[in-house]
């Protein structure tokens, strides 16, 4: 999928595509890094200056809601967001410099079904996060 096709689906969805959006989409889609709604505004600003906080905070809440980004928990409390991984995949998060890393691993089975057992939840998916040092940072 390409920033073109994020923004083809937004249009898709009755989003207007102003160039303060375009900004934004092509800013999120073109980082490997997971980017808190500050630090989107400040890079896509370099793209188009009359960019709005407001306007990233919108964009980034329609492309959450058309599942073409996730949102990033990071343990200082900040959110961040990322593009989605194909399918289900979990996340590897850089605490230095917040560059994000997909992994796969459904191996998690052994353990929903026993946290269902133990506490009577139906768990109907899991979200996992692990977070560390990447290689340009450790």
């Amino acid at each position: 999928m390409s920033a073109e096709n994020w923004l083809q689906q937004l249009q898709d969805n009755g989003y207007r595509i102003t160039a303060a959006r375009r900004a934004v989409v092509f800013t999120v889609f073109g980082s490997v890094h997971a980017l808190t709604p500050a630090q989107v505004y400040e890079i896509a600003r370099k793209k188009y200056r009359a960019l709005g906080l407001v306007t990233v905070y919108r964009t980034l809440e329609k492309l959450e809601e058309q599942h073409l980004i996730q949102r990033v928990h990071q343990p200082a409390g900040c959110q961040a967001f990322i593009s989605s991984g194909m399918g289900h995949q979990h996340l590897l998060l850089c605490e230095q410099c917040g560059k994000v890393a997909f992994f796969e691993g459904d191996d998690l089975d052994a353990l929903t079904t026993a946290i269902a057992q133990k506490t009577g939840y139906q768990i109907h998916e899991h979200w996992l996060q692990l977070f560390g040092l990447c290689s340009s940072c450790k």
